[in-house]
């Protein structure tokens, strides 16, 4: 039987015979000229559909196993890390950018967390949010650490996700006044998690240890 293809980003469909691909689109934010690539790659390889995607990917559809490696090729971006043990994704408001309701700029935060952390691997798999307001456009909310701008800075929310065993985050701290200050205290989060060593979400951490042990344990090591 056909199975998922990590290295190639290959996600296995209902059919068992196709796959889908996203190819990765930080923040959801991209080009017209990407947006004709990904129209003209569909078209020539008559993939099924188009799936705009939770993680703000768009991913193409009921693809043949053997013209994988040309699809990539053609299209020439990486793979969005939709499987496997890594950071999945970096979810990612408009913020101060495009939103009137904007009070931190989550799309630079944003994609700085991406270009750090997007498919970095990890015991489990692992989701993350940007949101620059308390909207809370990106769910942050369920995802594993995410940020929450407020008028006085970020709060730092962590182990939320979603799934069969869904949990809400928590406030690990709030309005953390600079964008270095609250990303470093995500990559110190990231560390900790990885140190474990465990298969499991992060918040399965803290539902062992309780928040307030949790977040002595975290942020006693942490370095401002």
């Amino acid at each position: 039987m056909k199975k998922d293809i990590n290295e190639k980003g290959a996600i296995i469909q209902r059919d068992k015979e196709t796959y889908a691909i996203a190819p990765h689109i930080p923040g959801g934010i991209t080009n017209t000229a990407t947006l004709r690539k990904i129209a003209d790659v569909a078209d020539k390889y008559q993939a099924q559909a188009l799936k705009l995607t939770s993680a703000q990917r768009i991913a193409i559809v009921g693809l043949p196993e053997e013209k994988l490696d040309e699809i990539w090729e053609e299209l020439g971006e990486k793979p969005g890390a939709a499987i496997g043990l890594c950071v999945r994704s970096v979810k990612i408001c408009p913020g101060t950018t495009f939103c009137k309701r904007g009070q931190q700029d989550s799309v630079e935060v944003g994609l700085k967390m991406d270009a750090k952390y997007h498919g970095l691997e990890l015991p489990w798999k692992f989701k993350m949010g940007v949101s620059g307001c308390i909207n809370d456009c990106a769910e942050g909310c369920i995802k594993d650490i995410a940020l929450i701008g407020t008028p006085k800075g970020w709060n730092v929310m962590v182990g939320g996700n979603g799934g069969g065993q869904a949990r809400l985050s928590h406030k690990l701290l709030e309005h953390v006044p600079s964008d270095q200050e609250a990303l470093a205290l995500v990559d110190h989060l990231i560390q900790w998690f990885k140190a474990q060593d465990r298969r499991c979400r992060l918040g399965k951490f803290i539902d062992e240890m309780g928040i307030e042990a949790f977040r002595e344990e975290v942020l006693n090591g942490f370095k401002r």
